[in-house]
C-alpha cells in the first residue's frame, strides 16, 4: 500500500466514511519493523502504554504513528491518551482484534435460514484472547460507514467506527474493556446521499426509559430460572384437549403503584397471579411489552422486537415475571407485532438511509390506517429479523406462545386499501405470497425450535386452513382467533330482545363453521375501546338487565367450543370504555351486581377446567351437539358438551327477560341431571329463578327426536349448565 494511498485512507476516516478502518489502524507489519496508527479525535497526546512509547502526530490531522521493531508490543497494546483539558484516559486499541462473526452465522442470515441472529447481531458481552468487551453487530448494506457511539466515546461517531463483513452488510466492531449497562446506539452514513443517521440497536435486547431512546448493552444471560419443570411439561403438554382460559392483560393499566407509577414487572407478577389463580384463568397474555416510544399504542408501534419495554424493570424483571407465572402453574402469552412498524427517526424506518425493512414502493410498504411501515418480507435479512425475534422471545424469555397481531393484513395486498393503491402479486392477485411463505416458515421455525409453545393468529378474515399444518396447505398455527363469532354474538346480544327472535341465525350461525379451524373466542381489548362501549354497556336494558345479558353471554362463551380469552376489567363489568392511561376501575366491585360478574366468571372458569365435557373435544364434532337451534320465537338454544364416554352437560340459553316455565327439552339418555351452573342465581345479581340443587330425573317421555326428555325452569336472560349424572 503506497504512501498516497494510506494518505487516501486516512482522509476517509477523517471524514467517518470508511468501510474498514482495520485496513488502516490498529498495528501492521512495514518490513521488519510494525507500525502502529491510531485515530483519535480531540486527543493533545497519544502514548503506547506498553513501554510509554509516544506516538506522533500527523501534521493538520487526529492520526497518530509509532514505528518500532514491535518485540515489546503486546498483540492487543492499550493507548493512553490526553485531551484538551489535560484529562488522561487509557483503553485496548479496538483496531487489533480479528473479525468475531462465522462465516456460517453470515451465510445463514443472507440466506434467510438464521434463528439465532439475535445471538451475534445486536451488543453482546464478549471475550477475546482473555480480554472482556463487548462485540457489537449490525445489519446496513447500504451504508458507507457504520459506527458504535454512546457516553463511552462522547457520541462522537468518528471515534469507533466498524467493518462490513464481505458483501452481507454486517457491520461489526469489538470494544474491549466495556461492560454491560452502557447506552449506545449506531451512527450510519449512507453510501449513496452521505445522509447520517443515529440509530437504536434493532437487535438491542435492552432500551433506555421513553422518551429516550438508546439501547443499553445487557449483561450475559445469567438469570436462574426455576420453572424448569414447566417447561418440560410444556413440550409434551397436549393442549387442544386441555382447559384453555386467557386473561388478556394491559401491564400499563391492570393496576399501578401507590403514587400512580408503573408496576415493576416483579411485582406485577406477584399481583396479577394471585388475582389469576383466584379467577381460574390459566394464561395471562401480555399486549406488547416488546419496547415501544408510544404509551398510546399499547405497544403495537414496536421499535425494539427484541427489548421486554423499560417501563415496567430491565430482562431480568420480566423474566422473573414469566418464571414466576410458570412456577405457579400459570402460562404466559405474548402479544407479537411482524403485521407493521412505527416511522420513528430512531428505529427501523429508513434505517441504512434507504428503505430497508420496509419496501420502498409505499403502496407495498405502508399502512395508512396506522400510519405504520409494512416489513419487506421477502427479504432474507429482514425474515431473519423477525423469525429470530420470536425465537428470542420463545426460548430466551420461557414465553409460552405468540399472539401474532393483524394477520389479515399481511395476508392481502389489498388490505384496507382502494382501487390503485395497491399492487397485485405476479399471478395477478391479492394474495401476498411472500407474507404467506414467511407465516409458514415462521411456525414451522418455531415448532421445530421450541416443541410445546403455541402460535395464534388474530386472523379477521375467511382464509382458509389458518390453523392446519404447512404440509396440507395451511399457515400453520394452532389456534385462530374467532373474529366472527365474536363480531356475530356481539351483534347479536346488542339486540332488544324482543328483536332476537328474527336474528337467532345469527347466534347459531358459528356452528356451521366451528370446527375448521381451531378456534378460541376473544372478548378482548379491541371491543372496549374507540367508542365501542364497555362490554356491559354494549348490552340493552336497564342495569339488571344489562349485567344479566352479560352474564348470559359469558355463560354461552365458555359452554361454546374453543378456548376462550377476556380482556382485564371485563370479568367484573367494567361499566366505562378501557382507558390506556389510567387504571381499572377497581372501586366498582363494591357494588353487589359487579362483584356477582366476577363470581361467575370465576365460576365458569372452575366449571370449565373441571369439566371434561366443557373442554375435551374443543376442536371436533366429538364434542358438541345441538338439543334445539330452532327455538327463535322465545329465544332459546340448547346443546349437548360432550367428553369421554357418557360424560355430558346440557346447556340451555335463555335470551329474552321471560322466564320460561315447564320447558321441555330432549336428552339422549335416562338417569338424573343436576344443575352445576345458572348465571340467574342471586350469588351472580340474578333473579333466582332456576332447578335447584336437587337432581332431576329424565322423563321416559321422547322429544326433539331423542329418546328421553327434561321439565325445565329456564330463568330471564340466563345460561343454565346441567351435569349428567348417569343412570343410578
Amino acid at each position: 500500500m503506497n504512501q498516497s494511498h494510506i494518505d487516501s485512507e486516512r482522509q476517509r476516516i477523517s471524514e467517518a466514511r470508511h468501510h474498514d478502518p482495520f485496513a488502516i489502524l490498529g498495528r501492521h507489519p512495514e518490513g521488519k519493523k510494525v507500525i502502529v496508527r491510531a485515530f483519535m479525535p480531540f486527543a493533545a497526546e497519544v502514548r503506547i502504554a506498553e513501554g510509554g512509547m509516544t506516538m506522533t502526530r500527523l501534521p493538520d490531522t487526529d492520526h497518530f504513528e509509532w514505528q518500532g521493531d514491535g518485540k515489546a508490543l503486546p498483540e492487543h497494546y492499550s493507548l493512553i491518551w490526553t485531551d484538551s483539558h489535560n484529562r488522561e484516559h487509557i483503553g485496548r486499541d479496538p483496531y487489533t482484534f480479528m473479525p468475531q462473526i462465522g462465516d456460517l452465522d453470515l451465510y445463514l442470515f443472507s440466506e434467510g435460514r438464521h434463528r439465532h441472529a439475535h445471538n451475534f447481531l445486536g451488543a453482546h458481552e464478549h471475550e477475546v484472547d482473555g480480554v472482556g468487551g463487548v462485540l457489537f453487530a449490525i445489519w446496513a448494506p447500504n451504508a458507507e460507514r457504520a459506527s458504535v457511539i454512546g457516553d463511552f466515546n462522547g457520541w462522537d461517531g468518528r471515534r469507533h467506527q466498524m467493518r462490513v463483513r464481505g458483501g452481507s452488510g454486517v457491520w461489526e466492531l469489538f470494544i474491549p474493556d466495556l461492560d454491560a449497562g452502557q447506552i449506545y446506539k449506531y451512527e450510519i452514513r449512507n453510501r449513496h446521499t452521505g445522509q447520517v443517521l443515529q440509530k437504536t440497536d434493532p437487535y438491542g435486547q435492552r432500551h433506555e426509559y421513553r422518551p429516550r431512546t438508546g439501547a443499553i448493552v445487557p449483561a450475559l444471560g445469567n438469570y436462574g430460572w426455576g420453572d424448569g419443570d414447566w417447561m418440560e411439561r410444556r413440550r409434551s403438554h397436549d393442549w387442544q384437549h386441555a382447559p384453555m382460559s386467557v386473561y388478556e392483560v394491559h401491564l400499563g393499566s391492570w393496576q399501578r403503584g401507590q403514587e400512580g407509577e408503573f408496576l415493576n414487572y416483579r411485582e406485577a407478577a406477584h399481583r396479577l397471579v394471585d388475582y389469576v389463580k383466584y379467577m381460574g384463568f390459566t394464561h395471562i397474555e401480555l399486549m406488547p411489552i416488546t419496547e415501544h416510544p408510544y404509551d398510546p399504542s399499547w405497544g403495537y408501534q414496536t421499535t425494539g422486537y427484541f427489548a421486554a419495554t423499560s417501563r415496567f424493570g430491565d430482562p431480568d424483571d420480566c423474566r422473573y415475571f414469566v418464571d414466576y407465572c410458570h412456577r405457579n402453574g400459570i402460562g404466559v402469552l405474548l402479544d407479537w407485532v411482524p403485521a407493521h412498524f412505527p416511522k420513528d427517526a430512531h428505529g427501523l424506518a429508513s434505517f441504512d438511509g434507504t428503505p430497508l425493512y420496509e419496501h420502498a414502493d409505499p403502496r407495498l410498504g405502508e399502512h395508512k390506517d396506522w400510519s405504520t411501515l409494512i416489513f419487506n418480507f421477502s427479504r432474507n435479512e429482514v425474515k431473519c429479523f423477525l423469525l429470530s425475534s420470536a425465537v428470542y422471545w420463545l426460548e430466551d424469555m420461557h414465553i409460552d406462545g405468540l399472539r401474532v397481531d393483524a394477520v389479515a393484513s399481511m395476508l392481502y395486498l389489498d388490505y384496507s386499501r382502494n382501487e390503485g393503491e395497491w399492487i397485485p402479486n405476479q399471478y395477478g392477485g391479492r394474495e401476498n405470497i411472500a407474507a404467506i411463505d414467511f407465516l409458514r416458515e415462521l411456525n414451522v421455525a418455531v415448532h421445530d425450535q421450541c416443541p410445546g409453545v403455541l402460535m395464534i393468529a388474530e386472523e379477521s378474515t375467511s382464509w382458509p386452513q389458518v390453523s392446519r399444518p404447512t404440509y396440507i396447505g395451511g399457515l400453520g398455527f394452532d389456534i385462530k382467533w374467532n373474529m366472527g363469532w365474536m363480531n356475530d354474538t356481539l351483534d347479536y346480544m346488542a339486540l332488544e330482545p324482543i328483536y332476537r327472535q328474527y336474528n337467532q341465525g345469527i347466534l347459531t350461525f358459528s356452528m356451521l363453521y366451528c370446527f375448521t379451524e381451531n378456534f378460541m373466542l376473544p372478548f378482548s381489548h379491541d371491543e372496549v375501546v374507540h367508542g365501542k362501549q364497555s362490554m356491559l354497556h354494549k348490552m340493552p336494558g336497564d342495569e339488571w338487565q344489562r349485567h344479566a345479558n352479560l352474564r348470559t353471554l359469558y355463560a354461552y362463551q365458555f359452554t361454546h367450543p374453543g378456548k376462550k380469552l377476556m380482556f382485564m376489567g371485563t370479568e367484573f363489568a367494567q361499566g366505562k370504555e378501557w382507558d390506556s392511561c389510567g387504571v381499572l376501575d377497581w372501586y366498582v366491585l363494591e357494588y353487589p351486581l359487579h362483584q356477582g360478574m366476577q363470581r361467575l366468571v370465576r365460576d365458569l372458569n372452575h366449571l370449565y377446567q373441571a369439566s371434561p365435557a366443557l373442554h375435551r373435544h374443543e376442536f371436533d364434532w366429538n364434542g358438541f351437539e345441538w338439543i334445539d337451534c330452532h327455538d327463535a320465537q322465545q329465544s332459546v338454544i340448547s346443546y349437548l358438551r360432550k367428553g369421554v364416554g357418557d360424560e355430558m352437560m346440557v346447556v340451555v340459553v335463555n335470551l329474552t327477560p321471560v322466564p320460561r316455565y315447564e320447558y321441555r327439552i330432549g336428552v339422549p339418555s335416562p338417569g338424573r341431571y343436576r344443575e352445576v351452573l345458572n348465571s340467574d342465581s342471586e350469588i351472580y345479581g340474578g333473579s333466582n329463578v332456576g332447578n335447584g340443587s336437587a337432581p332431576l330425573q329424565a322423563d321416559d317421555w321422547p322429544w326433539m327426536n331423542r329418546s328421553h326428555s327434561l321439565l325445565l325452569t329456564l330463568p330471564p336472560l340466563s345460561g343454565v349448565v346441567l351435569a349428567y349424572e348417569g343412570d343410578r
